[in-house]
């Protein structure tokens, strides 16, 4: 009975019996027990019908408000019940606004991103072309030097807008995942070969920490293909003189995880959990100069959740970083 009307009536049938008691002992009028029962029957009652009536419209105009449905045809007079109910819309609206809040600041980064990363190549095809016309296309040392740097900037344009496309199908319309068994070692080493060169290049040295026999996992060998790439990638461009990017594969029994370890600059504690963010970059002169644009991060996060396996990064400034991922063993 807390908070119903049936208990406020009773308060306010109370009090009036004894307001009216203290009246008529002020003027000495002897009133029976039974007069004052039926008063107070009386005053319960009216009071109560009329506040069930005022309580009633209250709370269907409320519920006019909070409610997406129909007002219930059940009359509502539990004020705890409503209160909680209330408490409750106040609290969704509030995530509610958050969520929307964090998505524009999203929306509003995402379009100054795209619009930076794209605005250099443009910028930079839009000068070597008037360069050309100014005279520069009749000198063929010049024209050449150009028209490969103009092809540099427009493959970065592709590769931002590859990029882009990759991380848009997967969130928009996220593809049923073909899954096979295949050899995760054998599939590492390729990728290790395939980016040999560019590791020479930097001086860097791409190894597994030992040995393994084959190691059956069931995945979309493409997809982690395209994961490898892009962390071996970063371990190279945030990498160090001399330096060392091992793979190493631990046995989970239900599942295995591969970490890919490198010596290189490490990163703030701070920017760990912004990382994967799209073009987020924690050295953004360095990562433009070896052709990243700041999604793969992104990309590679994406494949693993679909998936339904975990990505995690732990890095220590001067150390390095570890990237490591699980995926299901055959």
């Amino acid at each position: 009975m807390n908070n119903s009307p049936l208990k406020i009536s009773f308060i306010i049938a109370g009090i009036s019996i004894l307001l009216f008691w203290g009246f008529t002992s002020l003027l000495n009028t002897n009133i029976s027990f039974v007069y004052y029962s039926i008063l107070f029957v009386l005053i319960l009652c009216s009071a109560f019908l009329l506040i069930k009536k005022y309580i009633q419209k209250k709370i269907n105009l409320l519920y006019r408000t909070i409610h997406t449905q129909k007002i219930l045809n059940e009359p509502i007079y539990d004020l705890n019940k409503v209160e909680k109910e209330v408490k409750q819309w106040v609290k969704e609206k509030q995530i509610e606004i958050e969520h929307l809040k964090d998505t524009e600041k999203f929306r509003r980064e995402f379009i100054g991103n795209v619009s930076h990363e794209l605005k250099t190549p443009i910028f930079n095809i839009q000068g070597y072309v008037l360069t050309l016309l100014e005279g520069a296309l009749e000198d063929e040392q010049i024209n050449r030097k150009y028209l490969q740097r103009t092809q540099k900037s427009v493959e970065r344009m592709i590769t931002i807008v590859e990029d882009l496309s990759n991380i848009s199908n997967m969130e928009s319309s996220p593809e049923t995942l073909k899954t096979k068994k295949f050899d995760i070692v054998s599939c590492t080493l390729s990728v290790l070969e395939s980016l040999e060169y560019k590791a020479k290049k930097s001086d860097i040295t791409l190894r597994f920490d030992k040995e393994y026999d084959p190691i059956f996992v069931e995945a979309n060998e493409s997809k982690i293909s395209q994961v490898f790439v892009n962390l071996v990638n970063n371990s190279i461009v945030y990498g160090r003189d001399n330096g060392v990017t091992k793979i190493k594969i631990f046995d989970l029994e239900t599942e295995v995880l591969i970490e890919v370890s490198d010596n290189g600059i490490g990163i703030e504690e701070e920017d760990i959990s912004r990382l994967c963010e799209r073009f987020y970059r924690v050295d953004s002169a360095r990562s433009i100069d070896k052709g990243g644009t700041g999604l793969g991060l992104s990309i590679v996060k994406h494949i693993i959740e679909s998936h339904q396996q975990t990505f995690n990064i732990r890095s220590t400034v001067g150390v390095g970083s570890t990237f490591s991922f699980t995926l299901q063993k055959y």
